[in-house]
């Protein structure tokens, strides 16, 4: 996790997550990758693949030749210039293994190859990063595959395969120099050696692979070494299953993580973290699912995995499918953080296993993790087809949570309980429910959801009233406010004599008429028009329902919006009027203007904003002699500032305008 910028965690995330869940568009290889590695906002991709393609291009369109090797831009996922071609006289060549020196001038390579651009190289290769060419002064012959990469200013340490380097016995680790010149340090290991790390002070190295014996004292998977000679010291007898294997490690200040596999039963599959003070056991996760990759950001430890059963950890049952991608604490495994963005194993002919390696790279104030493997989909965005690579970074969350599912509403003593399924977000575990009333919020819940628990919640809407039917919807929100749709709506009717009634009416006829076109008619318009010289007045018809049984109006409320227009924002107050003439929709123009009541109902102050909602709290005596008939009302203006407001014939159905009667006992 080397040279990242030092940027604010991405908003919205439960904490300590830093990166969210939204994969962003990055090319695509149309093989395995097994290997990542970055410098300088650049990420090099290794692997067994022959190509790369546009992010959404299937396989085998738009492609690109890349033999096993493609550099990228970290920050917008396209390819650089640099390419490589990794070949081999017979057999199939791949990259397994992928580090930079400590200056960000070489990469170095190792895997199955014995050509890198025509260059001979024996499995391990160094590559001049500012030139992408081999760097021919770097010679060294490596008898089998190399697994796994650690470097220093001065010497390149590797494992593998292998059982000679430079002719010499070395079994499944070595060292050289940049040159590639053979040094003294042997750690001999009985079986293949996969993942080395190189303690903080730089007096050690950590071990991982296959092996049972190093140095020929048992240490299972796991052991650690001096860096100047390889000599034991630390060895971890029966600390790891005999049946699990170390596949990565990962390191921060503190201490080094083990991404371990296992095959059969009784097997470990999930991550230990141990303190490089003593180098001993910190934590252990006892996931099952095979764990290929580990990389720390921040305070959190990464893990690329196909882990299909946590219970033994209070986490996740055993399911069917897999979970492949997980994010930690790097003090306690428990709980698991709220990061599940996930991919698929990838195709048949392959393990099988889905992502393979991670990395984290930083590039013009943004952190990306990538990551790479066999997966061919992006599970948590739709099944989307990406192969190969994909990639998060630490920006500002963009996606809502799912919409709450499974609503109810039950009477209770006291008022209506709400109920509904926690929705699920995929980087945000705590997320705000809004709950509505017809359209009104009434109540706001946290709550904490994961994808294995996703609990039911309730509200209690203790402001109901006898009688009356309500629906109710509910929202779900992460921290900045992305938010879901509402739900479907649940109704209850609440028992008893209702006391009270809101009734909201849309108008059932508008138009407005210009004093400067006295024949036109705008009844189809999308807006309508107010303003005192060059006049525009506008009118609105609604009809009227009688007053419920035993209960008389309270108070009547006139609302319009005002229209997107830049222009459509008024400093005038707006007198409302009765119309007393007749007019239709379709017909009224300036020249047949219908007459106007002297009195004024109320006024609509000042609509200065656009897209706002604006009302005049209308004369209730006025409106309650016109209830159980059409009432016809007038916007006009006796200013010079012209307000446009949207009609009913705006497109959507917000912002039309509306009469609000609220009725209730005498």
């Amino acid at each position: 996790m080397t040279g990242l910028t030092a940027v604010p965690s991405a908003s919205a995330l439960t904490a300590p997550v830093a990166m969210t869940a939204d994969d962003l568009p990055t090319w695509q290889t149309n093989g395995v990758v097994w290997a990542l590695a970055q410098a300088n906002g650049v990420v090099f991709a290794g692997g067994t693949f022959s190509a790369v393609r546009p992010p959404g291009a299937a396989a085998g369109t738009s492609e690109q030749k890349a033999l096993n090797f493609q550099a990228f831009n970290a920050a917008t996922g396209t390819p650089t210039s640099c390419r490589l071609s990794f070949t081999v006289g017979s057999g199939t060549a791949t990259v397994r293994a992928l580090a930079v020196s400590p200056d960000k001038s070489t990469l170095y390579a190792g895997g199955t190859f014995g050509a890198v651009n025509g260059v001979a190289a024996s499995n391990l290769v160094a590559i001049d990063i500012a030139s992408c060419t081999v760097r021919t002064t770097f010679k060294v012959s490596v008898s089998a595959q190399v697994r796994g990469i650690a470097v220093t200013a001065d010497t390149v340490y590797f494992g593998g395969n292998f059982t000679t380097v430079a002719g010499k016995t070395r079994q499944r680790f070595a060292a050289v120099s940049t040159t590639g010149a053979l040094k003294p340090f042997t750690a001999n290991a009985d079986k293949a050696g996969k993942a080395l790390l190189i303690s903080p002070d730089g007096t050690k190295v950590v071990l991982g692979g296959d092996f049972d014996t190093v140095n020929g004292a048992g240490s299972h998977a796991l052991a650690v070494v001096s860096a100047a000679t390889g000599a034991n010291v630390k060895t971890y007898p029966g600390f790891i299953q005999a049946t699990s294997t170390v596949q990565d490690l990962a390191a921060d200040t503190t201490g080094f993580y083990t991404a371990n596999e296992g095959t059969g039963g009784g097997v470990f599959d999930g991550r230990i973290a141990l303190d490089f003070g003593d180098l001993n056991q910190r934590w252990r996760d006892t996931c099952l699912g095979a764990t290929q990759s580990v990389e720390v950001y921040k305070t959190v430890l990464y893990s690329a995995s196909h882990a299909h059963d946590c219970s033994s950890m209070g986490q996740f049952p055993q399911m069917n499918d897999r979970q492949h991608l997980l994010a930690e604490s790097v003090t306690s495994p428990k709980p698991l953080l709220g990061w599940f963005p996930d991919t698929d194993d990838g195709p048949s002919g392959t393990e099988r296993i889905g992502p393979r390696t991670l990395i984290t790279a930083g590039s013009g104030g943004v952190d990306y993790l990538w990551v790479g493997g066999e997966f061919t989909r992006m599970a948590s965005n739709g099944n989307r087809p990406q192969q190969g690579l994909t990639r998060f970074a630490n920006t500002p969350d963009t996606r809502a949570p799912s919409v709450p599912q499974q609503v109810t509403a039950t009477t209770v003593g006291g008022g209506v309980k709400i109920g509904w399924q926690s929705s699920l977000d995929l980087d945000d575990s705590a997320l705000t429910y809004r709950i509505h009333r017809s359209g009104t919020l009434v109540g706001t819940v946290k709550g904490n959801s994961t994808f294995w628990q996703r609990p039911t919640l309730s509200f209690t809407d203790t402001t109901t009233q006898p009688g009356t039917t309500y629906a109710y919807q509910v929202t779900a929100a992460d921290g900045p406010g992305n938010t879901s749709a509402k739900s479907a709506s649940a109704s209850v009717a609440t028992p008893g004599t209702p006391t009270s009634a809101t009734v909201t009416l849309d108008a059932t006829a508008d138009a407005y008429v210009n004093a400067a076109a006295t024949s036109a008619n705008y009844g189809a318009d999308q807006q309508l028009a107010v303003r005192g010289s060059s006049a525009y007045h506008t009118f609105l018809r609604f009809s009227l329902p009688a007053a419920p049984s035993g209960m008389v109006l309270k108070r009547a409320q006139l609302t319009v919006r005002t229209s997107s227009d830049p222009n459509a924002g008024s400093a005038d107050t707006l007198p409302v009027r009765a119309v007393t003439g007749g007019w239709t929709e379709t017909a009224v123009t300036w020249a047949n203007r219908p007459a106007l009541d002297t009195t004024v109902l109320g006024s609509i102050p000042s609509p200065s904003a656009v897209q706002t909602d604006y009302s005049a709290t209308l004369t209730t005596s006025a409106v309650s002699a016109r209830l159980g008939g059409a009432y016809d009302l007038a916007v006009t203006s006796a200013g010079t500032d012209s307000a446009w407001f949207w009609s009913r014939s705006a497109p959507g159905t917000s912002g039309r305008p509306h009469l609000t009667l609220l009725f209730g006992q005498p």
